[in-house]
C-alpha cells in the first residue's frame, strides 16, 4: 500500500474557514474598475451583471474567489473592466451588505443599483401597479 505523504484529505481543506468575519477596509473603485450588481448566475464561474455605467456585462469570477466567496443574484461586486472587450469584465471583490450600504451612503454607488433586494430578472408579470394581496370577506373566513 502506498504511504500517505500529504497532510490530509478533503476534510482538512473543508476545515479551513477563511471567511472575513472581522471588519475589513472598504475598497473603493480605481481606474479601470466599476461597481456592478449581479443580475443572474450563469454557472461555470460566470455571472451577468449591470455595471454602474448602465451596461450589462458578462463577468468572470476570478480563481481566488471561485468556491470560496459565494456570489448570488443581487450582490454588489467590484469588477475590473477589460480594455479589449467592453462587454466582459472580471469580478474582483464581493461587498458584504454593510459595505454596500456604506458605499451607497458615500455616494459611490449609482441610484440605479438597489440594495437588499433580489433582482427581478423577468421583470413584472403584467406591469400593473396593484398590490399583491387578496382581500377576504368575513363570511369567506367563516366557511373555511
Amino acid at each position: 500500500m502506498p504511504k500517505n505523504k500529504g497532510k490530509g484529505g478533503k476534510n482538512r481543506k473543508r476545515g479551513k474557514n477563511e471567511a472575513d468575519d472581522d471588519k475589513r477596509e472598504l475598497v473603493f473603485k480605481e481606474d479601470g474598475q466599476e461597481y456592478a450588481q449581479v443580475t443572474r448566475m450563469l454557472g461555470n464561474g460566470r455571472c451577468e451583471a449591470i455595471c454602474g455605467d448602465g451596461t450589462k456585462r458578462l463577468c468572470h469570477i476570478r480563481g481566488k474567489m471561485h468556491k470560496k466567496v459565494w456570489i448570488a443574484a443581487g450582490d454588489i461586486v467590484l469588477v475590473g473592466l477589460r480594455d479589449y472587450q467592453d462587454d466582459k469584465a472580471d469580478v474582483i471583490l464581493k461587498y458584504m451588505n454593510d459595505e454596500a450600504r456604506l458605499l451607497k451612503a458615500y455616494g459611490e454607488l449609482p441610484d440605479t443599483l438597489r440594495l437588499n433586494e433580489g433582482v427581478d430578472v423577468d421583470g413584472p408579470e403584467d406591469g400593473g401597479d396593484h398590490d399583491d394581496y387578496i382581500q377576504f370577506e368575513d363570511e369567506d373566513i367563516d366557511k373555511i
